[in-house]
C-alpha cells in the first residue's frame, strides 16, 4: 500500500498543474531543503500535513548547495504518504531520486557556464529515464540579486528594470519547446521578481509561470500571482515562520488576494 501511495502523481502532475491553471486557480508550492533539516522528523512530517491540509499544491524538493542523495531520499520518504505532488527541483545531478513524483528539468538559460544550460541536462536525463521520473521542461531564469543558485550556476542575473531581456528569454524558451518558466529572484532576495516583469511574461507567451524569491509576506506573494504568476514558491519563510506561511497559504487558497486590500 505504501508504494502505491508513494506513487500516485507518476506521471500525472503536469496534469495536474494544467487543470488546476484551466480552472484559474492560484498555486503555493513549499521549497524544502534537505540539507538544512530545521526540524526533527516527527515534527517535518506533522508540519508537511498541516501545510497540505491548508492547501498546497507541491512540494519542491532540493536545492542549490550540499543535498546529498541520502538526505533527499529520506525527505522524499518522509513526505511519501501526504497526498500532495513531490517534485525535485535539482540544483545538481545529485539532486535525483527515485522516491519524487516528477521533477523540474531546468535549463539555467542565462548561464555563462554551457554546463548549466544544457551539460548537467545530458548527465542527467538518462538517470531520469531510468527512475521514470516525469520531466518538466523548464527555463530557469535568475533575476536581480540570484542568491546562491545564481552564484553556483554561474548566471548573469537579469536587473530588475530589464523586463524585455527576461520577455525575450521567456519567448526563447517557449520556442524551444519549454512548458515552464521559473522566474528565480534567489533564496532569501530582498525584492521579489517585479510584476511588471511577470506581467509582461504573461502577456508574451503561454508557459507556466513559477516565481520564487523574495515572496516574504501576503502582499508579495499576492502581488506575484496578481500579476499573472500560475505558482508562487515559498522557502526561505517556510524554514523561519511557519505561521506566517500558513497564513499566507490560507489567503491564496481561499482567493482571498486583494493586494489593495491587504
Amino acid at each position: 500500500m505504501k508504494r502505491l501511495r508513494r506513487l500516485r502523481w507518476r506521471g500525472r502532475v503536469e496534469e495536474y498543474l494544467k487543470k488546476k491553471k484551466s480552472d484559474k486557480e492560484k498555486m503555493l508550492f513549499i521549497l524544502i531543503d534537505p540539507e538544512k533539516n530545521i526540524y526533527d522528523e516527527k515534527n517535518f512530517e506533522k508540519i508537511m500535513r498541516r501545510l497540505a491540509e491548508e492547501g498546497v499544491d507541491a512540494f519542491l524538493i532540493g536545492g542549490s548547495l550540499g543535498v546529498s542523495s541520502e538526505d533527499l531520499d529520506k525527505t522524499l520518504l518522509l513526505l511519501e504518504d501526504i497526498d500532495v505532488p513531490k517534485i525535485l527541483f535539482p540544483g545538481s545531478v545529485a539532486g535525483l531520486s527515485k522516491y519524487a513524483d516528477a521533477v523540474l528539468f531546468i535549463s539555467l538559460l542565462n548561464s555563462d557556464n554551457p554546463y548549466y544550460i544544457i551539460g548537467a541536462q545530458v548527465e542527467g536525463g538518462i538517470i531520469i529515464k531510468k527512475l521514470g521520473l516525469e520531466a518538466l521542461p523548464t527555463a530557469y531564469i535568475i533575476i536581480g540579486e540570484g542568491g546562491a543558485a545564481g552564484f553556483m550556476g554561474k548566471a548573469r542575473p537579469i536587473h530588475w528594470r530589464h523586463t524585455g531581456i527576461t520577455v525575450a528569454y521567456a519567448v526563447a524558451a517557449e520556442l524551444m519547446g519549454m512548458r515552464y518558466i521559473y522566474l528565480e529572484a534567489g533564496s532569501g532576495a530582498e525584492r521579489s521578481v517585479p510584476k511588471e516583469m511577470i506581467s509582461e511574461v504573461r502577456k508574451n507567451t503561454n508557459l507556466f509561470i513559477i516565481t520564487g524569491g523574495g515572496i516574504r509576506d501576503e502582499y508579495t506573494a499576492c502581488e506575484a500571482l496578481e500579476a499573472g504568476s500560475d505558482a508562487i514558491v515559498i522557502g526561505t519563510l517556510f524554514e523561519k515562520d511557519i505561521e506566517k506561511t500558513l497564513k499566507i497559504i490560507k489567503i491564496v487558497k481561499k482567493d482571498r488576494c486583494e493586494t489593495k486590500k491587504l
